[in-house]
C-alpha cells in the first residue's frame, strides 16, 4: 500500500460518522491525486482556478472538485462547468457573479427551442470558422461569416423578428468544400453524421421556412419550425391542454409552459418536461448548480425565492413555478435581482410554450424616482382608465417598479435585448399578489446614443418641429412610455368571471402588447404626468406620438424582407395601433399621409384627438381580453396588423439602405473584475474586452452543455 493510501486510511478511521473528507490537493501533482483516487478517494480541494482546471482535464471525470481558496469574480467562469462546491464565497459581488453564471448556462436551450437543428448548424459553422485555413478574403467566406453572425444574433437560423429562415449568400458547394477541407476529427462523429441534415436546414428553401407561422387558416403548429411540438397538429395540442384545464380553478397553472409536446410512434401524446432529469437536463443542472451557490450566500427574502426556483427546476411542477413567482414579486427590497426561467411565450404560435431567458440586474436608485412616482399612483391610473369599469381593478395590489442596470443577459434576452420587463405573466397572481416591473436604463441609453445623428429622423420625419421635440425629449419619452407600459400597462385591468386568459390563442401576445402600449401612450399625454412632475409639458407625449405612428405605419417595415407580411407580436402591435388610429381619425384628418419630393411621410395633425383615439382603442382591446373575445381580437389583428403595402415597403427599404444603418442592434455582455485593497473590495472594473465574435465563441466553448439533438 502506498504512503498516500496509508495516510488516507488512517485519516478516515478517525472521522466521525457523516463527515466528508476533502483532500487538499493544491500544489500537489496530478500523479499524487491519481494515487489517492486509486485508493478510493474522490473529493479534492484546490485553491487556484487555473491549476484546478488543468487537473480536471487530466484526471478522471468522477472526481468531486471543491474550490477552497479565495475566488475572484472574473475566475468563476473557468471552473463553472465542473466544480461541485465553492467554500470561498466571501462577498456580495461574488454571489452576484454566481448568479451571472446561471444566466449563461441556458444558452443552448434557447437555440434548441427555436429550431430542432439549430445546435448542429451553429456548431458546424463554428468548427469551420475556427479551423478553416483557406482564403478568408473571398466574397463567399465573408458571406459565410455573416451568416454565422446572424445565427448567433438570432439564436438560430430564423430571423428573430420576421421569423423567416435566413437565406445564405454563399452556395452549398462552397460550404461543403470548406467543411471537407477541415480534418474530420475537428467536427466529431456526431456532427459529421449530421452534415446532410445541416445542409438541408441551411440551403433547402422549402424546409423549415418560418420559425413562427401565424397565418390565418393554417395549422400553426405543423407549419412552424420551432421545437415546441413534434408530430402533433394544432387541433391535437389544443385538445390536449383543454382536457388538462379545470375551468373552476381560481388559480390555474400555465399548462404546457415548460415542456415540448410530442406524439410517440404508438400515437400517444405526451409532454417532455424541461427540468432536471427531463429534457434539457444537462443545461438545467448547471443552472441549478449556480442557483444553489447563490442561494447559499443570499439573504432573505431572496434566499427563499431562489430556493423556490430551484425546486421548480428540479420538479418541473408548474405549481412550484407559481410559488416562485409569488415570492419573486413580493421581493421589492433586493438591490440585486434576477429573472431566470421559461418566461415569455411569443415564440409559440399558440402562446403556450415559453422560451428560456435570464437577466441579472441591479437597481439604479437615482433613476427609480420616476417609477416610484408611477407605482405610488397606480390606483389613480387604474381608476381614471378609459376602459369599462367592470374591467378595472377595484384595488391595485403589489405594483412595484424599478429602473435597473442590466449586468448580465442570457437566452431570449441576448444579444437582442428588451428595454423593459413586467412579470409574472399569470393573471391571477397579478390580481392577488401584484406584479414587478423594470425599465432597463443602460439598454435604453445605449440605443438612444447609438441612434443620435444617424440621419434617420431627417429622412423619415417630415416636420422640423416634430424632429426638434424628439431630439429634446425623445429619451425621456421612451423611458416613460416603457415605464407606463411595463409598470402599469401589463398589470392593469381584470378578466371577467370565468375567463382564464388563454382564449385569444395565437392573437394573445399581439393584443397584450397592444393593450400595454395603449395604456402607456394614453397616459403619457395626460396632464397628470405634468402634475406629478414626470414631464415638463405634453410636448414629451407629442414626441412619442409622432415617432410611434411613424414607426408603426412605416419605418418598422425596414425589418421585414420584401414580399413578407408582419408576423412578430411587437411589430404587429405597433402596426395595429397606428393603422387603427389612422382609419378611425380619417374624418378629422388626425393622421395624414403626405408625399413630398418623391418621398412618403406620415404625420400627426391633431395630438389631442389622437390621444382620444388611443383611449377608445384601449377600452376595446381591454374588453376583448377581459371577455376572451377571440373573434373580435382576430378581426382586429388581421385587418390592421398583418398586411404590408408592397409599394410602401419597397420605398422604406430603399431609403433605409441609403442611410447605411442596420435595422437591429444588440449587445455584448460585460466582464467584471474586483479591485481589492487590504483584503477589501474597493472598486469593480467593468470592461468589454471581447468583440462580438470572440464572446460568441467563448460562450459556445464554456457554456454549451446540451447534445446536438435533444
Amino acid at each position: 500500500m502506498s504512503s498516500i493510501a496509508c495516510q488516507l486510511s488512517f485519516v478516515r478511521s478517525t472521522l466521525p460518522e457523516g463527515v466528508k473528507l476533502v483532500a487538499v490537493s493544491k500544489t500537489h501533482p496530478a500523479e499524487a491525486i491519481r494515487a489517492a483516487y486509486d485508493a478510493g478517494h474522490r473529493v479534492f480541494g484546490e485553491s487556484r482556478p487555473q491549476e484546478l482546471r488543468e487537473k480536471h482535464e487530466a484526471l478522471p471525470k468522477d472526481i468531486e472538485w471543491h474550490m477552497i481558496g479565495h475566488l475572484q469574480t472574473n475566475k468563476v467562469k473557468y471552473i463553472a462547468p465542473f466544480v461541485s462546491l465553492i467554500h470561498s464565497v466571501d462577498s456580495a459581488r461574488l454571489a452576484e457573479t454566481i448568479q451571472r453564471e446561471a444566466a449563461k448556462c441556458g444558452r443552448d436551450i434557447m437555440f434548441d427551442q427555436n429550431f430542432k437543428y439549430n445546435l448542429p448548424v451553429r456548431r458546424t459553422l463554428e468548427v469551420i470558422y475556427e479551423n478553416y485555413d483557406g482564403d478568408r478574403t473571398t466574397p463567399e467566406w465573408k458571406a459565410l461569416e455573416k451568416y454565422l453572425k446572424k445565427v448567433w444574433f438570432a439564436n438560430g437560423i430564423h430571423h428573430h423578428y420576421s421569423n423567416d429562415k435566413f437565406v445564405p449568400e454563399f452556395p452549398k458547394e462552397y460550404f461543403l468544400a470548406v467543411a471537407e477541407s477541415i480534418p474530420v476529427e475537428k467536427f466529431g462523429d456526431e456532427l459529421n453524421a449530421l452534415r446532410a441534415v445541416v445542409c438541408e436546414a441551411i440551403f433547402n428553401p422549402e424546409l423549415y421556412k418560418t420559425q413562427l407561422n401565424q397565418a390565418e387558416g393554417q395549422d400553426l403548429v405543423t407549419t412552424s419550425a420551432n421545437n415546441y411540438y413534434e408530430g402533433v397538429t394544432q387541433a391535437e395540442v389544443e385538445e390536449f391542454y383543454r382536457s388538462m384545464a379545470d375551468p373552476a380553478d381560481p388559480e390555474p397553472v400555465s399548462y404546457g409552459l415548460n415542456s415540448k409536446l410530442v406524439k410517440d410512434e404508438d400515437g400517444t401524446i405526451r409532454e417532455r418536461v424541461w427540468k432536471v432529469g427531463g429534457m434539457y437536463s444537462p443545461a438545467i443542472e448547471k443552472i441549478v448548480y449556480w442557483l444553489e451557490k447563490a442561494q447559499g450566500v443570499a439573504q432573505e427574502p431572496q434566499k427563499a425565492t431562489i430556493a423556490a426556483l430551484i425546486d421548480y427546476y428540479k420538479t418541473g411542477d408548474l405549481h412550484d413555478f407559481d410559488r416562485y413567482n409569488i415570492l419573486w414579486v413580493r421581493d421589492t427590497v433586493s438591490n440585486v435581482d434576477f429573472v431566470n426561467g421559461f418566461i415569455e411565450d411569443y415564440g409559440d404560435p399558440l402562446g403556450r410554450k415559453a422560451s428560456w431567458e435570464s437577466l441579472v440586474n441591479f437597481m439604479d436608485k437615482e433613476a427609480c424616482h420616476r417609477t416610484e412616482v408611477i407605482s405610488e399612483n397606480a390606483q389613480w391610473f387604474e381608476d381614471h382608465s378609459p376602459v369599462d369599469s367592470a374591467y378595472r381593478k377595484k384595488v391595485v395590489k403589489g405594483v412595484s417598479a424599478k429602473v435597473i442596470t442590466a449586468a448580465m443577459l442570457g437566452g431570449d434576452c441576448y444579444p437582442a435585448t428588451p428595454i423593459g420587463i413586467n412579470l409574472p405573466n399569470v393573471d391571477w397572481i397579478r390580481k392577488e399578489h401584484g406584479s414587478k416591473s423594470v425599465t432597463i436604463d443602460n439598454i435604453t441609453c445605449a440605443y438612444a446614443q447609438a441612434a443620435h445623428g444617424d440621419g434617420f429622423l431627417e429622412e423619415f420625419m417630415l416636420r422640423p418641429e416634430d424632429r426638434e421635440r424628439i431630439d429634446k425629449y425623445g429619451k425621456l419619452a421612451d423611458d416613460l412610455h416603457t415605464d407606463l407600459h411595463e409598470c402599469l400597462g401589463h398589470g392593469s385591468g381584470q378578466l371577467a368571471p370565468g375567463v382564464k386568459g388563454g382564449e385569444l390563442k395565437n392573437y394573445t401576445s399581439t393584443l397584450e402588447e397592444a393593450r400595454a402600449d395603449l395604456f402607456g401612450l394614453y397616459y403619457l399625454g395626460d396632464p397628470k404626468m405634468v402634475e406629478l412632475g414626470l414631464i415638463p409639458s405634453l410636448d414629451v407625449a407629442y414626441a412619442e406620438y409622432a415617432r410611434y405612428i411613424m414607426n408603426g405605419m412605416m419605418t418598422q417595415l425596414a425589418r421585414i424582407e420584401p414580399g413578407k407580411n408582419v408576423e412578430e407580436a411587437h411589430m404587429r402591435n405597433r402596426k395595429l395601433i397606428a393603422e387603427w388610429c389612422y382609419e378611425q381619425g380619417k374624418a378629422d384628418n388626425v393622421i395624414e399621409w403626405i408625399e413630398q419630393d418623391g418621398k412618403t411621410y406620415v404625420v400627426v395633425n391633431d395630438y389631442t384627438k389622437l390621444r382620444e383615439l388611443l383611449g377608445r382603442m384601449l377600452r376595446e382591446v381591454q374588453r376583448i381580453k377581459s371577455e376572451g373575445d377571440f373573434e373580435a381580437g382576430k378581426t382586429l389583428v388581421e385587418k390592421y396588423a398583418v398586411t404590408v403595402d408592397p409599394k410602401l415597403h419597397a420605398e422604406v427599404l430603399t431609403r433605409y439602405k441609403a442611410l447605411d444603418i442596420e435595422p437591429y442592434s444588440g449587445f455584448v455582455n460585460p466582464q467584471y473584475e474586483l479591485v481589492e485593497k487590504n483584503g477589501k473590495v474597493v472598486d469593480v472594473k467593468v470592461s468589454y474586452p471581447n468583440d462580438y465574435v470572440k464572446q460568441m465563441l467563448e460562450y459556445s466553448r464554456d457554456y454549451s452543455f446540451l447534445p446536438n439533438l435533444n
